[in-house]
């Protein structure tokens, strides 16, 4: 293969390229994250097999795949970059001022990971996955960290590589980190109360009464930051913070193409509940994330101001990244650290 027909960022442009020099294909399009126009997908035929240029976007990775006609999407075989999530390896390219977190290349702490199945819930059993330092008894007294998604946050956004690089380098103090996995995520996550009561009610106690624990603040991202916020909002006071990713904080004003979703009035009747709230029922530090050239930002943007308005303490912060594990990851430091010490301090 020609050393020219490689994926690149050339210049002020983003060049997709794929070799087929006896033009086998039918044609060619790229799927990406971005939303950009139908029309600028579509490959063109060029000597070497296929290329597409686009203007580079203002954002700092983009991810990608191939819709190659007669056989559906898959990697870009031109570039070795690629990344796992929750629908599959994406291609990803790095464009200029990108850097991966620095704590990547720290060696985590030595640590376990034990199951525990809460059984029964409102919502049938719930698995967690609990992570814990090395050489500390499930009796002694830790702070605690849970994740919606947690096993995914683990594979995808390296969450326990996280917390045991940053035990280890002393920017965090001993924690305790649970991993809990949805049994049926749009039903549980999506302002459900029976979920919000197995969450506070059940797995909460059932993780406190294997494992000493105190001030737990709870994570999650898209529809998960949603059911966390339901969770403290409905059960107020059970977590001493929450970490709301890219929050799937729907409304008919600006969310309409979502409709579709099975729980969408679910989902924007709590929401306008929080809106049009004038008091909130706690107020436990808040971290909420977005990446600005993501669809849910605006909706991310008026939940932070709303919250704030209500007295929390909320730091907002966004990144040139969208909705996945990998922009999720890139923000855990300084973000999520920021909060776990301002609320563990």
């Amino acid at each position: 293969m020609s050393k020219k027909v490689v994926s690149a960022v050339e210049g002020a442009e983003v060049v997709f390229r794929l070799g087929d020099p006896e033009h086998g294909l039918t044609g060619v399009r790229l799927w990406e994250e971005l939303g950009l126009a139908a029309e600028l997908l579509e490959f063109k035929p060029v000597d070497f097999g296929w290329e597409l240029r686009l203007p580079r976007p203002s954002v700092h990775r983009m991810e990608y795949m191939f819709d190659i006609a007669g056989t559906g999407l898959r990697t870009d075989p031109t570039n070795p970059r690629v990344v796992g999530g929750a629908f599959g390896e994406h291609s990803w390219l790095p464009l200029p001022g990108y850097v991966e977190p620095a704590w990547i290349q720290v060696d985590p702490i030595a640590s376990t990971l034990a199951p525990l199945t809460v059984d029964p819930t409102p919502v049938g059993p719930v698995d967690v996955q609990v992570w814990a330092p090395d050489g500390i008894a499930p009796g002694f007294e830790l702070p605690l960290l849970l994740a919606h998604d947690g096993p995914e946050f683990a594979s995808y956004a390296g969450l326990t590589h996280y917390v045991g690089a940053m035990v280890n380098e002393g920017r965090l103090p001993p924690l305790r980190l649970a991993l809990i996995r949805p049994g049926s995520r749009n039903l549980w996550y999506a302002a459900n109360p029976q979920y919000g009561i197995a969450l506070t009610e059940h797995v909460l106690p059932a993780i406190g009464a294997q494992y000493k624990s105190k001030l737990p603040v709870l994570m999650g991202a898209s529809l998960g930051a949603l059911a966390a916020l339901y969770a403290e909002w409905n059960h107020p006071g059970t977590f001493a913070g929450l970490f709301l990713q890219s929050g799937s904080f729907f409304t008919p004003e600006t969310d309409p193409q979502e409709s579709g979703f099975e729980f969408y009035a679910e989902v924007t009747g709590f929401v306008n509940q929080v809106l049009t709230a004038t008091a909130a029922p706690s107020t436990p530090p808040v971290g909420l994330t977005a990446g600005t050239p993501e669809e849910n930002v605006h909706n991310n943007r008026v939940m932070a101001a709303h919250l704030t308005s209500l007295g929390l303490d909320v730091a907002f912060d966004e990144t040139p990244d969208m909705h996945n594990f990998t922009a999720w990851r890139d923000v855990l430091d300084p973000c999520l650290t920021d909060l776990l010490n301002r609320v563990w301090s």
